[in-house]
C-alpha cells in the first residue's frame, strides 16, 4: 500500500465541511496557498494536485469516494470555488472537462 496516500484522514466528515462555508473556504485558501492550513489541509494540499491529474490512482476508496463527491458539489453548488480550483491546478485545462463531463453525466447542471 506504499503506492497509497495516507489513509490517516479518510474518517473525515467531508459533508460537513462541504456545507460549511467557512470551513470549505478554509481548506480552498489552503489548497490555493492563500492561507493557513490544517494538517489535514496541508495533506489535500500536497497531494490535490496529482490526485486530479491521475484521476486519484494513489487514493484509497475513500479518497475516491470523497473526491467525487467534493467535485460533484463544488461545480453544482459552488462553481466560483470550483473555478478558482481549477484555474489554480489545471491553467491548461487538462482535466477539468473530464471531471465536468463526468457531473453533467449524473444529471448535474454547469451554466455555461
Amino acid at each position: 500500500a506504499d503506492d497509497k496516500y495516507t489513509d490517516k484522514y479518510d474518517k473525515i466528515n467531508l459533508q460537513e465541511i462541504l456545507e460549511n462555508k467557512r470551513l470549505l473556504e478554509s481548506y480552498m485558501d489552503c489548497v490555493l496557498g492563500k492561507g493557513k492550513c490544517t494538517p489535514e489541509g496541508k495533506e489535500l494540499k500536497d497531494h490535490l494536485q496529482e490526485a486530479l491529474e491521475t484521476g486519484c490512482e494513489k487514493c484509497t476508496e475513500a479518497q475516491e469516494k470523497g473526491a467525487e463527491t467534493s467535485i460533484d458539489y463544488l461545480i453544482k453548488n459552488e462553481l466560483e470555488i470550483w473555478k478558482e480550483l481549477t484555474a489554480h491546478s489545471d491553467p491548461d485545462d487538462k482535466w477539468r472537462k473530464k471531471y465536468e463531463d463526468r457531473a453533467k453525466a449524473k444529471g448535474i447542471v454547469i451554466p455555461e
